[in-house]
């Protein structure tokens, strides 16, 4: 099988050796020369353009796998439509809100292209060496591409989930409670923080997560982040959201389930653009080491 890969920044790349690694033959592109140079050096056939991205071997089916910014999925698909041709997939492996993967299923799929939604967990580390996959889209069309799912995926960290939109609705749900629990993180070390002990949070990190109740990955990247900055003294406490707990809070209220403590955490996000509280270094900090996001240094 062979994957078209559009996007090889920090996830699309890891994506890319993943995949290769496991013996399939990946073509990348991405608008970025830098991106494609890096892909290049590290062994992905890539593409100067869209055209020259489905012209590699006309298989038929062709799988085109987005690892792009929500944003600009709908442009690209336009982009790319020319270029399909009936019974090709389009993969969207993005953060994408799932109404709007309903949409572009329809949209696709009347003009005989087939859609996949995949919610993609795990952060920079997962897309290289196994990543936790959400799977949505018609049963016969992610039957054909479950090997492909499995092979990217950590062990019994690939489902199917359901219908179009499913895969991305269960990321959205995944990531708003990604939101909570980085949170309570940051605000425990917060407390550590204004006590009047002498805390190495490093070391506390690295104990709590061996063995306790509360050891996680997060905890493991808090654990990290203090290795490199003791007091994360380098990075303000400003956090973006990148829209997934919003739009969760929103279904919550269309469907009248409370979110108490994800509205919470994202209301914090917001307030954290006008107050450097160390809760928010330390969400930054752990946002940073599992998915490279950027955070806001100190001058």
């Amino acid at each position: 099988m062979n994957v078209r890969l559009i996007g090889l920044g920090k996830m699309g790349l890891n994506i890319a050796l993943n995949l290769i690694e496991h013996g399939y033959q990946v073509y990348g592109y991405d608008h970025d020369q830098k991106a494609l140079e890096r892909a290049r050096n590290q062994g992905v056939v890539t593409a100067e353009s869209l055209l020259e991205l489905a012209a590699f071997e006309p298989l038929k089916p062709a799988y085109y796998w987005l690892m792009i910014p929500n944003e600009f999925v709908d442009s690209l698909i336009e982009h790319l439509l020319p270029l399909l041709k009936p019974e090709d997939v389009v993969i969207d492996a993005g953060n994408s809100h799932y109404g709007v993967s309903i949409r572009r299923y329809h949209n696709l799929k009347s003009k005989g292209i087939d859609f996949v939604d995949v919610g993609t967990s795990g952060g920079i580390e997962g897309a290289r060496q196994g990543a936790c996959l959400m799977v949505g889209g018609e049963p016969e069309v992610v039957r054909g591409l479950e090997s492909l799912f499995l092979d990217l995926s950590t062990e019994n960290g690939y489902a199917y989930v359901g219908r179009p939109g499913s895969g991305h609705f269960v990321k959205m749900v995944h990531n708003g409670i990604e939101y909570g629990m980085m949170q309570a993180i940051g605000e425990g070390f917060d407390l550590l923080k204004a006590s009047p002990f002498e805390i190495d949070y490093e070391a506390i990190a690295g104990m709590w997560n061996h063995g306790s109740i509360i050891a996680s990955s997060l905890m493991g990247n808090v654990e990290q982040a203090f290795a490199k900055d003791r007091d994360l003294s380098s990075i303000q406490g400003r956090v973006d959201d990148s829209g997934e707990a919003l739009w969760m809070v929103q279904d919550g209220l269309k469907y009248k389930v409370a979110l108490p403590v994800i509205t919470q955490a994202l209301y914090a996000r917001f307030k954290s653009k006008d107050e450097d509280r160390f809760s928010e270094k330390v969400v930054a900090a752990i946002r940073k080491e599992f998915g490279g996001h950027a955070v806001y240094k100190n001058t």
